[in-house]
């Protein structure tokens, strides 16, 4: 390139993507296969024939189950949206975003939280964050999504709703 040409303009960075998987403590795994293999045992008591092994064979894989289907939840911000499972909110409705810790969480959605709210809380998560919503078509008037990075997911939301 000669120095007379322009240059080309840098690439625009687009603001970090989030993305986190409100999945269960590995205690939270081996806890929930304990009490299982306990129900198992109560349920079989010495008993001859199907009760014998039936317990066993049900009771771990639906145990199993179960765990990860609590597990399962998704929080993510990309192309312009937060994503909590199967909800969107397009990040332009963003007024603000709060990271809370567990005492900022239990005040939020102590006796007085609004009945209106958007609520995706998993208890053996401490963290998380208020989204406060901007959005005169809808009555919500914040989300409160559990996470384990608040201060991260607000920084993500705040900057992908700059970026729009």
């Amino acid at each position: 390139m000669s120095p007379s040409s322009p240059s080309p303009a840098p690439p625009v960075a687009a603001p970090a993507a989030y993305s986190e998987r409100l999945g269960l403590s590995w205690w939270l795994w081996l806890a929930g296969l304990a009490v299982a293999g306990l129900l198992a045992a109560e349920i079989w008591m010495g008993a001859p024939g199907l009760r014998s092994w039936l317990p066993f064979a049900v009771l771990p894989p639906v145990t199993v189950a179960g765990l990860w289907w609590l597990g399962r939840i998704r929080v993510a911000v990309r192309d312009g949206e937060l994503r909590v499972d199967d909800a969107r909110l397009p990040v332009r409705y963003v007024a603000d975003v709060v990271p809370l810790d567990a005492a900022g969480r239990r005040e939020v959605l102590g006796v007085g939280a609004d009945p209106l709210a958007f609520v995706v809380q998993r208890p053996w998560i401490g963290g998380a964050v208020q989204v406060v919503l901007d959005d005169p078509a809808d009555p919500t008037p914040f989300w409160v999504v559990s996470t384990r990075r608040p201060v991260e997911l607000a920084a993500a939301l705040l900057a992908a709703r700059d970026a729009s």
